[in-house]
Formats: C-alpha cells, structure tokens, sequence
C-alpha cells in the first residue's frame, strides 16, 4: 500500500505550487492542459519507417513496442490477492482508478484542479480513490494525501524533447504501474481524463477487465477551429479512441456535449453533462505581505484575470480594450496572471502600445498569490474564445467579485446576465468596455450581482454534489459489467 509521504497532508496542501509546474521537459511551455501549441512544424512523428503503429498503444519506437508487449504478455502473478478477497466476501471500500497526466502539486493547467476536487469528494462518498499520474521529476513516487493515494510515474522518455513522445512514453509507464498495483487493489471501475491517457485507459480495460469512464474535458477540433494539421489529426484520433472505447462519456457543459456529440456522432445515451466544481478558499484578510511580489497599485481598481496564456484565453481582447477603458478610468490597470507559449508575445504588444504601467503580464502565481488578488480586484473576467467550462470563473465568484466572461462555450451555463455576472462578446473589446464600465460605475449593482454569483456557486458547483452525480454513472457501469460477466 502507499504510505505516507515525506509530507503530511497539510503540507502538501501547503506546498508552494511553483516548485511543481517546471519541469525539466524542453515542451513544457508550449502545453496548455490538453493542447500543443509549437510554432515551428512537429518533428517528422507520422511517417518515419522505423516507427511502428500497435492498435492499442497507437505510434511509438520499436523500443516503445517491445516495453509495451512485456508489459501486457507478462502482468504481475500477485492478482491471486485480488481473487482471493473477492472469493472470501471481504467487503472493503470500492477502488476507482482516476488517471490524469496532471495532479496537484504539479499544475498545468485548469484538469488538475478537477480531478483533485473529484477525488476529494469520492473519497468523502466511500471510495478509496487511486491517482496515477505524472511526476515531473521532484515529487515523490507514493504519496498518501487528504485520503487520496497518489502514484506518480515517469516516462519512459522522461527527457524526451518530443511532447508526443513523452505523453507515449508516460502511458507505458502508467500501464507498468497499474498492472503493478493490480496485486494490492481491485479496481472496480477506471476514470480517465482526457486524450493524454487515452492509450493506457484503453489498454488497461481491456486487461484489467474492468468498465473505464472517460471525460472529456476539450477537444482538439474546438480549440483550434477545426483540423488543420498532423499534430491535431492526431490528437482528434487519440480523442475519438478514447470516446469510442469507453464504457460512458462524462462532459462538463451544454457546449461540450454538443461539441463530442456531433464530433464523434456519440449516442445520447453514452454521455452524460457533470460540471466542474470550486472549493471555497480561504481568501486573506490583508493583501499587503502575499501581494508583495505583485505590482498592485494603491488607490486603484484593479481588473484581474487567470489562465493558461494561449490564444483561446482571448487576453489579447483585454490588451486592445485597455487603452480605451484606462483613457476613460484613469484608476484602472489590469493584472494577467498565467504561463503559456503567448506570453512573451502578449508582453510585447503591451510595451509597443506603452500600456506597461497599466497592463501587467505577471506570469505564473501560487494559490496564495491568486486568492490575493482575487481579494484585491474590483472586477474579475474571462474574455476567452473557446471555453468548455471554466473553473477560473467560479473561483472570481465564490470569492465575491463581480466577473465578466464571454458569452461561449460552457461560461454561457455559468452566469445569467446582470444576475450573477455579466456577458461580453467573445474576442470583441467594445464589448467588453461597456460591462466593465457598467460595473466600474454601479458599485451598488456590482457588488449585488457578486453577492447573487456567490450564494449560486455555493448551491450548484459544490465538488461533493459533483462528486455524487459521478457516483450514479460509476454506480451504473458497475452494475452493466457485472451483468456482462453473469452473462458471459
């Protein structure tokens, strides 16, 4: 079993995130939770002869091949454990397995938040909850945290300079671990996140012979608009595996569903619309000493957004609205915070527009830092252009402020208009001027829309709710496969 590691629990969960979201892969920055986003063209991946295409595992090295066939011809002798409680009747807490390439405290993006605030809540339902992950290279291998134990492992190609790769490489070594803790756990059922798994999702129902639910937090068709190059068809495939092979499909939003349904023709009644959760944090009482490092200005209202600084954020609509809304409210700046391949880019149209004492790119901040500012800005937004669900807006409201975002993709399921929030356009900085400027002169009004957006998070975006309608569809799967076993 996993024990405890070098850290307790609150420890970890006071763990300063930044030590966790560097690690040494040469790609790192061009990754946005789900997505690749290089400039220069990927690296010959699709036609090389030595390369080979195994039905399950998809492209890899004919070392990747090799590692792989040992792994599935030769599982761990020790499932006879598992045999053996289930012969005895023993009746013990149900084992999911959840994988996720990222678990805090390694943070990529907004999917780490998700399935720690699921875990959390199944493990509160009953469940013992197993995460495998990725370790970016300084966290410990097993870890026992807030209930939840925490496997994280390498890839095989740990230092790869190639993001597929790696992500290739990691699904092995998922597959290795799983087959692994087979020996000391019964899973009943497997929760993937995302395309990243998909390949040791897919493997591992097939030979742990257990029912696999999979959600879909994004797909490569919306981010991008479309299809357009090698790199996303191969991810739309990876996408279109993983609905196909799982048992049922859980999505965060209207939009998504939509979205999956017509993308990969995806019967209605294989899918199933769960959104994201918030855990209300513990906001500071005094900005002073964790905003330090942020440049907040005394006397001034600040306008705040988070995210991954990628082009579907939409942080260049705030950048072309700035000088206008600035020229209008001299006691306005903006602080961005985020990492992402935009960034440097984003940096440099500030400095060419000479907004840089208005207009404040600060890059990555810890959880501190964030619920700080969150306490610390007059209004919050999200002006993105693609948005399946997004958790940054719940975060703005559960901590009382009054949050703009656009009208798109599952935001739209968020807020209603001018009752707990507002809607901008997407990608239109008119738009956004004019709710922000009806915030910024109806304090009142701001202040009673933040209050109404509060009380309707806290009611309907709660993780154990969340956690519950999870339960149901686990609670089915189960149930179908063991008919499919009576009856076989």
């Amino acid at each position: 079993m996993v024990a405890e590691g070098s850290r307790n629990s609150d420890q970890v969960s006071k763990l300063k995130l930044e030590e966790c979201t560097h690690p040494s892969q040469p790609w790192i920055d061009h990754v946005s939770t789900y997505s690749y986003y290089e400039k220069e063209p990927y690296p010959v991946l699709f036609t090389n002869k030595d390369r080979v295409v195994n039905p399950i595992m998809g492209m890899h090295s004919e070392r990747d091949s090799s590692e792989w066939l040992n792994l599935c011809n030769n599982p761990p002798l020790a499932n006879s454990i598992v045999c053996s409680k289930k012969a005895n009747g023993i009746k013990e807490r149900p084992e999911i397995l959840l994988l996720a390439w990222e678990y805090p405290p390694h943070l990529v993006g907004g999917l780490a938040k998700h399935v720690h605030g699921l875990s959390r809540g199944l493990h509160r339902l009953g469940y013992k909850v197993i995460v495998i992950t990725a370790n970016p290279g300084h966290l410990v291998d097993e870890e026992l945290m807030e209930g939840i134990h925490i496997y994280r492992v390498k890839s095989f190609h740990a230092n790869n300079h190639h993001f597929l790769e790696w992500v290739n490489g990691l699904n092995i070594a998922i597959v290795q671990k799983a087959l692994e803790l087979s020996a000391l756990y019964h899973f009943a059922v497997m929760h993937a996140h995302d395309w990243l798994v998909s390949d040791s999702a897919i493997s591992l129902k097939l030979y742990l012979h257990i029912p696999l639910i999979s959600t879909i937090h994004a797909t490569e068709h919306g981010r991008n608009k479309g299809i357009y190059t090698e790199l996303q068809k191969y991810i739309h495939e990876k996408e279109r595996q993983l609905i196909n092979k799982t048992d049922h499909i859980i999505v965060c939003s209207d939009y998504m569903n939509v979205e999956v349904m017509e993308l990969f023709e995806v019967n209605d009644q294989k899918i199933s619309i769960i959104p994201n959760g918030v855990e209300e944090n513990q906001f500071p009482e005094c900005v002073g000493e964790i905003g330090a490092s942020m440049p907040l200005q005394v006397n001034k209202r600040l306008i705040f957004s988070i995210g991954r600084i990628v082009r579907e954020k939409g942080f260049d609509t705030l950048i072309e609205a700035a000088r206008l809304i600035c020229d209008r409210f001299h006691d306005v700046y903006f602080i961005i915070a985020g990492k992402g391949p935009m960034l440097d880019e984003y940096r440099s149209r500030v400095k060419q527009a000479n907004l840089e004492n208005k207009v404040f790119f600060v890059g990555f901040v810890t959880e501190e830092i964030k619920s700080a500012l969150y306490k610390a800005c007059t209004i919050a937004v999200f002006p993105s252009k693609y948005e399946p669900f997004g958790i940054v807006a719940l975060e703005a409201m559960i901590a009382e402020k009054p949050t703009i975002v656009s009208n798109t993709g599952g935001l739209k399921g968020i807020i209603q208009h001018k009752e707990t929030g507002l809607f901008m356009t997407p990608g239109d900085a008119a738009s956004f001027i004019d709710q922000a400027a009806f915030f910024l002169e109806n304090k009142a009004e701001a202040q009673k829309i933040a209050q109404n957006g509060k009380r309707m998070v806290e009611k309907e975006f709660g993780w154990q709710k969340i956690a519950i309608e999870t339960k149901k569809i686990f609670d089915q799967v189960m149930m179908n496969q063991e008919l499919i076993d009576i009856q076989s």
